[in-house]
């Protein structure tokens, strides 16, 4: 998949494309069948397949105050956009400026005059345009006059649930990361760094590790069943994202406790990988440190159980509770 950062590195002869524009953040099961559509119909026109996505969020320009923490920040969502036989993707710098084009400004100078659309793909719910004036109609209107096609998709739901990007962060941030994994289509991840200021060297020998800070969308404070990636090597866990109120002074932290460790190579600059599959259960005081040690010791059996079981069944996921079956659209 080509990547264009602005909109005039898409070269002139690049179309005739297949179009679809949208955040995509967690880049979801409903984005998942969205882009598909638009990749099939490119293949069947001879056209080029591309995604227009924005950097930074838009919300995050227009109203920071409420801005959402990202399921996938840009590399994340580009590496998933990648597995979608896409073409291209467009990331067009969101600023005052781009905020501030008309919905015909739009149609007229991107989708026509640089990416030379034959059609669009976009779901219902699709708004653009200063002010978020244009919606889908406005897109049908726009391609009658500038020569494309507009191709509309209801939401998609999965066990009665519509599919967004909205609801699957608010059940990220609940903790619920197994439903979560239902409307993603994969576990929740973050990709991120060890902590600094653990004395790390070239072996790494404790079996515990920390992730610096994170900025972007974490799980609700709780206990999960995880794996953490280490580099190359991937580790079975059993990770603690919040205060650790027992200590006294909060101190957030997210630690993962690897349930297979031995040492390894680890630098500040390792990257990590940390997965989440399953709660555990959520953040608790208790009366007193040996306390804590031994409800750490529960975590791990129940983490160590969790894990032999996804062994067994060959490294998949284990379904979440009530299953997981797709209803019809």
């Amino acid at each position: 998949m080509r990547i264009f950062r602005h909109l005039e590195e898409v070269p002139a002869e690049f179309g005739p494309s297949v179009v679809t524009i949208g955040n995509f953040d967690g880049v979801h099961c409903g984005h998942r069948w969205t882009i598909a559509q638009a990749v099939g119909r490119a293949k069947e026109l001879g056209a080029r397949s591309i995604a227009v996505t924005f950097d930074p969020h838009p919300v995050r320009v227009l109203r920071p105050e409420v801005a959402p923490k990202l399921i996938t920040p840009l590399a994340q969502k580009l590496e998933l956009l990648g597995t979608a036989e896409l073409d291209a993707a467009l990331v067009m710098p969101f600023d005052e400026g781009l905020s501030r084009m008309s919905a015909r400004e739009f149609a007229r100078e991107v989708l026509c005059g640089r990416l030379r659309t034959t059609e669009l793909h976009e779901g219902e719910n699709f708004r653009f345009g200063y002010q978020a004036e244009g919606g889908i109609d406005t897109l049908h209107a726009l391609g009658r006059e500038f020569g494309f096609r507009t191709e509309c998709y209801a939401p998609l739901c999965l066990r009665g649930e519509a599919v967004s990007s909205s609801r699957i962060r608010a059940l990220i941030s609940e903790g619920e990361v197994s439903r979560a994994r239902g409307l993603l289509g994969r576990p929740f991840a973050v990709r991120s760094r060890p902590a600094s200021g653990r004395g790390y060297g070239t072996r790494y020998a404790v079996p515990t590790i920390n992730l610096a800070p994170y900025a972007e969308l974490l799980p609700g404070n709780g206990v999960y069943c995880t794996s953490l990636r280490v580099g190359a090597e991937e580790f079975a866990g059993v990770t603690n994202a919040g205060n650790r109120p027992t200590f006294g002074a909060d101190s957030f932290a997210v630690e993962t406790h690897l349930l297979d460790f031995h040492p390894v190579s680890l630098t500040p600059e390792t990257e990590l990988v940390l997965t989440f599959f399953e709660r555990l259960r959520g953040e608790m005081r208790w009366p007193s440190p040996e306390a804590l040690r031994e409800q750490i010791g529960r975590d791990v059996r129940r983490a160590e159980r969790y894990h032999r079981l996804r062994r067994v069944l060959g490294g998949a996921n284990l379904p979440e509770r009530g299953g997981t079956e797709r209803e019809e659209r």
